[in-house]
């Protein structure tokens, strides 16, 4: 009687899984875009895959809004930011506006320098942030005339937002956004958009209203574009909902944003997409170096829903993969 020696036999289960993993994966079509940029695809996927295979139950989804979750331009003309809707003749004077203005001429360059590191930054942040919000409280601006000037604003949520806002609340995934804007105007973007679900939790910079409705200071810890790490950590044991969701799906455009996941106890898997819309070629190898996935000038949601298709849907995806 002959005996075969089959070498494959002997190979760990584990490591047949992972050779199996490998061959049968379906490769993300969309990440090969000219306005997606990475510093490792393999790894990107792999850790795609990682999450996939762990389910929505594991995942949690922490995103900045300001330039993130809203359009940074659109047909050329740039956006507001939530700071700038407030920017509007039925909340402050001319000679604010001329102030708000000046004070971004002079910061919004520093806050956007690749030469410049954060420490240097941060003095510079407190000091734009306070101003702005001290002459927001000297104006005295009335609670109950948000809803009008974010309607009449022109800001705008990126194309595909519904798709992203909708799939998350569908499969309980929660969704943090962590902003360095004015949280009230954040939330009434959010909520004139119909998108307003029971898995949003927001961190922001929230105004204090007096008894008349009338501004009289801004709540808690001030929140910049720099320092959402502290805030982070501050908040960590706050966020219950968010334990035991180790995989993080992190949403931002600046640099300042890789900080927002500090607060995720024993973190597994974490995938950054950066948003990167504005001084491109100057800033793009610092975002590139920095960012698991880069989107150059991209208005859309179509790389994070690809990503969370794949990650709580992946039937779907690959039924949309093989279509194309």
């Amino acid at each position: 009687m002959q005996i075969y020696h089959i070498p494959w036999i002997y190979t760990p289960v584990r490591t047949v899984l992972a050779i199996w993993h490998q061959l049968t994966k379906t490769e993300i079509i969309e990440l090969t875009k000219g306005s997606v940029m990475m510093r490792e695809r393999s790894r990107v996927e792999d850790t795609i895959y990682a999450m996939q295979k762990a389910g929505p139950g594991s995942l949690q989804v922490i995103s900045d809004f300001d330039m993130t979750l809203t359009r940074f331009a659109h047909k050329g003309k740039r956006l507001p930011t939530t700071h700038n809707i407030l920017n509007n003749r039925l909340l402050i004077n001319e000679d604010s506006t001329k102030k708000m203005k000046e004070l971004l001429n002079t910061y919004y360059p520093i806050e956007i320098d690749p030469s410049l590191s954060r420490e240097e930054k941060l003095p510079y942040m407190v000091t734009w942030w306070t101003e702005v919000h001290e002459l927001l409280i000297q104006q005295r601006i009335r609670k109950d005339m948000l809803a009008q000037v974010v309607r009449e604003s022109s800001a705008m949520l990126r194309e595909g937002y519904r798709v992203f806002f909708d799939c998350l609340a569908e499969h309980r995934v929660p969704l943090l956004i962590f902003s360095a804007g004015v949280g009230d105007v954040l939330e009434e973007v959010i909520r004139q958009n119909d998108v307003f679900h029971p898995n949003l939790h927001i961190i922001s910079n929230y105004m204090d209203f007096d008894h008349t409705g009338v501004l009289q200071a801004f709540k808690g810890q001030l929140i910049h574009s720099y320092n959402k790490r502290d805030v982070a950590l501050s908040h960590a044991t706050a966020l219950r909902e968010l334990h035991g969701r180790p995989n993080v799906l992190l949403l931002g455009d600046s640099l300042g944003d890789l900080n927002m996941a500090e607060g995720v106890s024993e973190a597994q898997n974490i995938l950054t997409v950066g948003f990167l819309n504005d001084q491109v070629e100057e800033r793009k190898e610092s975002y590139i170096n920095s960012f698991d996935i880069v989107l150059l000038k991209d208005e859309t949601m179509d790389i994070p829903n690809v990503i969370l298709r794949h990650i709580v849907s992946p039937e779907m995806a690959s039924k949309v993969q093989r279509k194309k």
